[in-house]
């Protein structure tokens, strides 16, 4: 007798707004079952979750504090409770806030690597031992994948946002390390997008100047960035390495962070 398999789940990180918003919604209309995961921003991860209902795809939100390890530890068990199982992971949540040499401390450094650095470890971890129970459970073909998302500013470097860089920057080198230890079981990815979405720092005609700022004259779109998401998590052959998706800004020379240019 056939039984029908199960859909495919993936966990999205600071999936509530912004770019791990659309990242959800693409996935989603790619008929991912959607784990929205939000700190703070429980209203807007329930409108991810409603949105991405409409578009015939399973999904729930789940909180968790990306600065507490236990926090992070049982993310991953509390999706697979409620799925399940899960696929994938991707890791779109990130801190970023700025120091520079002359204001670094050890308390900023160490506030980003938890959040952008040890958080993505830990749910691949997770992950990794989740599809390694499955195979042991009798599912010869338990395979996942995790993406990460990176920054283009790790190609094209300056002095602002020293921790968050640096966090970013270890989270690329942990790629290459994890698609060597977790394979063949999980594959991992890097996704590193230019300037994408506007933000308080910046008004709509200054980000719309500095988005031309490419040898395409755009940079990346929230869609572009999903869909290069969805194209990772879905092309098994890909591990190790990281995409960039920037239309070219990495080949650029920029003095400072867009943000403060």
């Amino acid at each position: 007798m056939s039984t029908t398999p199960r859909p495919r789940t993936v966990l999205v990180t600071g999936a509530a707004r912004r770019l791990g918003r659309s990242i959800a919604l693409a996935l989603a209309a790619g008929g991912w079952q959607v784990a929205v995961h939000y700190r703070t921003s429980q209203q807007d991860a329930i409108d991810t979750v409603a949105a991405c209902a409409s578009l015939s795809s399973a999904s729930a939100h789940f909180d968790a504090d990306f600065d507490d390890e236990a926090s992070v530890r049982a993310l991953l068990p509390r999706v697979i409770d409620h799925f399940g199982g899960v696929d994938a992971v991707v890791n779109s949540a990130s801190l970023f806030e700025h120091d520079n040499a002359q204001s670094f401390g050890f308390a900023a450094l160490e506030k980003h690597l938890r959040s952008n650095t040890g958080a993505p470890i830990v749910l691949a971890q997770a992950l990794h031992q989740h599809l390694h129970n499955r195979a042991a459970a009798g599912e010869a073909d338990a395979q996942g994948a995790v993406v990460n998302l990176l920054d283009q500013k790790l190609w094209n470097q300056n002095p602002d946002f020293l921790s968050y860089t640096l966090s970013k920057a270890a989270l690329e080198t942990a790629g290459t390390m994890l698609a060597l230890a977790l394979a063949p079981r999980v594959r991992v990815v890097g996704v590193a997008p230019g300037l994408t979405l506007t933000s308080h720092l910046l008004n709509d005609e200054k980000f719309k100047q500095l988005h031309a700022l490419s040898p395409l004259g755009r940079s990346s779109t929230a869609d572009d960035v999903a869909a290069t998401v969805r194209f990772a998590l879905e092309n098994r052959s890909i591990t190790g390495t990281t995409l960039l998706i920037d239309g070219g800004q990495h080949l650029m020379k920029f003095e400072r962070d867009f943000s403060l240019m």
